[in-house]
């Protein structure tokens, strides 16, 4: 395939980016003294992270009484906020690995940040069931240790489902990501000094590019992907059937599994393209982070948001279909009951805002695409809290049914678990290059030695 081909593909970065010595100047660039910008995010992550801090102190000094949490309504933002972060984190290794297994010539160019966001999304989602228990001193009864008397712990409680969920996601998640930054971090340490290059050496695994190191690196990272999909769909059917299993109006059914996935790779996709803006942005990352790499998670959208839309009429399909009055009452109360303002931003954001994307001048605009990816976020969040909250503020009982109204602690430590993923990727950026320096190399045409010798007129 010519470079013209690799380039209209969007394999290749930019026509003008034709040297290794490019790539490694360009991208490890990026590890040098951050500019202006950076700083001021990395405030503003830092200052979230003491709301989040401050806010879950104050909660454990006062008891899970001040938040909104009550006798309907037991799981609520907490609950909401970590499906919400689960479903991020598996999308960046299912991008990740999908694309890689079936050669997509525009990974090259994301996956990293995909990845890095992957492992700082289950971080972030671990938090919330020790923050939902409450008292965080217990929370080592949702380990499953052996014991005696048999009464700890529950298999049957999702808390602990999700415990295995996430411990399995984030060890396979771990390696992954750390497997595929190895070279990498090989030409930092060759370009570094002092501290930074003792750090490099010692994470980079002694790594020197021989024929032999190549070899065993892409058996095991090519097993890695494959063990790494449907790892992903199972751990997130997992989280699904948190849902699922229980007999709620509006919970039990059977799409949750396919529902969830599809939501997940919807907003990690639209994640991926509000983290790679900026950072292509203040990073001068213009020629690896195209506009053909935005177009192509752009489509993906388009695709995981037509699929969401049809589970979403699924749900009001089968809710009519069924003819049970507790399951029509209950999307009869999403739509036009308390909390219908949450169920039409969950419409519009996830239904609507992306069917943008199927012009081609939206598709193809960088700031367009970022405010479309953050509106799908919102809606992403919303479709998580309507799918708690409203079922269960109102199930089968009318004595039963309540309301729920999220506290100001609740909403530090959701503004906040926002701030400490970016805490994290922040710094990410600055230890760690955010663009696979070997994976480029492979998509731009190797140098020629000797003269070319010019076609006979």
């Amino acid at each position: 395939m010519t470079t013209a081909e690799l380039t209209q593909r969007g394999a290749l970065p930019n026509p003008d980016v034709g040297k290794y010595e490019d790539v490694n100047r360009d991208v490890l660039k990026v590890l040098s003294r951050p500019g202006k910008g950076w700083w001021i995010l990395f405030t503003m992550a830092a200052a979230g992270v003491g709301l989040f801090l401050t806010s879950w102190f104050y909660q454990i000094y006062k008891g899970i009484g001040v938040s909104g949490l009550n006798a309907p309504v037991g799981w609520g933002v907490y609950i909401t906020t970590f499906v919400f972060w689960v479903g991020i984190a598996h999308s960046g290794t299912l991008i990740s690995a999908i694309l890689f297994l079936f050669r997509a010539p525009w990974r090259q160019a994301i996956y990293r940040a995909s990845e890095a966001m992957t492992v700082f999304a289950v971080m972030t989602a671990g938090l919330f069931p020790l923050i939902h228990v409450g008292r965080v001193w217990h929370a080592y009864w949702l380990v499953p240790y052996p014991n005696s008397r048999f009464l700890w712990p529950n298999f049957r409680s999702p808390l602990v489902w999700d415990v295995f969920a996430i411990t399995t996601y984030f060890t396979v998640s771990a390696v992954f990501f750390y497997l595929g930054t190895i070279p990498d971090l090989a030409a930092a340490r060759d370009h570094a000094r002092g501290l930074r290059k003792k750090f490099y050496q010692i994470i980079s695994l002694g790594w020197r590019g021989t024929d032999r190191e190549w070899h065993h690196f892409s058996k095991a990272y090519i097993y890695l992907a494959a063990l790494a999909t449907p790892l992903v769909l199972s751990v997130h059917s997992v989280v699904s059937w948190d849902f699922a299993m229980a007999i709620v109006p509006g919970w039990h059914t059977t799409i949750f599994a396919p529902y969830f996935v599809a939501g997940a790779i919807f907003s990690g996709v639209a994640l991926v393209i509000t983290l790679a803006v900026p950072m292509r942005k203040f990073f001068g990352l213009e020629d690896y982070l195209t506009v053909k790499h935005f177009e192509a998670m752009a489509k993906l959208c388009m695709l995981t948001s037509a699929i969401v839309l049809y589970a979403y009429m699924t749900e009001y399909f089968l809710a009519w279909y069924s003819g049970e009055p507790p399951e029509r009452g209950s999307f009869w109360n999403r739509v036009f009951g308390h909390y219908w303002w949450a169920n039409w931003i969950m419409l519009t954001c996830n239904g609507l805002v992306p069917l943008m994307l199927w012009v081609r001048r939206v598709r193809r605009s960088i700031a367009a695409l970022f405010v479309i990816s953050i509106f799908i976020n919102i809606g992403m969040w919303f479709e998580r809290y309507v799918i708690i909250v409203t079922s269960l503020s109102h199930e089968y009982e009318p004595w039963a049914w309540g309301l729920y109204r999220p506290s100001v602690v609740e909403m530090g430590i959701l503004i906040g678990s926002f701030a400490w993923f970016g805490f994290w990727f922040l710094l990410f950026t600055r230890l760690l290059p955010p663009v696979a320096i070997a994976e480029m190399k492979e998509v731009i045409p190797p140098p020629r030695r000797g003269r070319v010798k010019e076609d006979a007129a």
